[in-house]
């Protein structure tokens, strides 16, 4: 037997249901409808295709290596991106920056036997997974930053220079 109550309340909650549809639908509809939807939708697609492109391509960045200060501060800063990540639950990202820790590491044995203490099993095998492709990103970074850079002359032709170091 239905009761008044039970009739009040489905009434409320379908007016509700479908007052908080109409507004989904309005705001959708006049979002779509706006001039730069368009524009804003490819500028954040391009942004996303650009960001990944960025991070599968040669976009490293690597320390000063003859400054002790500047290794330790990528040091840390990978340790602690790859935690903040590993709390975020993105486990390949954060094997990704603790390879990085540990290829700038003085000790990585050490190092990678208090991470396998610390670590879950399977963050602790893909970082073992990743290092060979971090120490290759690593060195190719480094050889990339030791080539001279390229700069013209007025009447002598191209002088090379070595890059400036941080």
């Amino acid at each position: 037997m239905v009761t008044q109550s039970t009739v009040v309340m489905l009434a409320v909650g379908s007016a509700a249901a479908t007052a908080f549809l109409g507004y989904c639908v309005y705001f959708d509809r006049k979002r779509r409808n706006a001039p730069d939807f368009k524009k804003k939708l490819r500028e954040k697609r391009l942004n996303r295709k650009s960001r990944q492109q960025s991070k599968s391509s040669g976009d490293y960045k690597i320390p000063n290596l003859d400054n002790p200060e500047a290794i330790q501060q990528y040091f840390l800063a990978e340790v602690q991106e790859g935690e903040e990540l590993l709390n975020t639950g993105d486990l390949e990202a954060a094997s990704e920056h603790l390879a990085n820790s540990v290829i700038v590491c003085g000790q990585p044995q050490q190092m990678l036997s208090v991470m396998q203490q610390t670590l879950p099993p399977q963050v602790f095998q893909m970082l073992i997974n990743k290092l060979p492709h971090a120490e290759a990103r690593f060195k190719a970074a480094v050889m990339s930053s030791a080539i001279p850079e390229e700069k013209e002359s007025d009447d002598r032709g191209i002088i090379l220079e070595e890059p400036e170091l941080e």
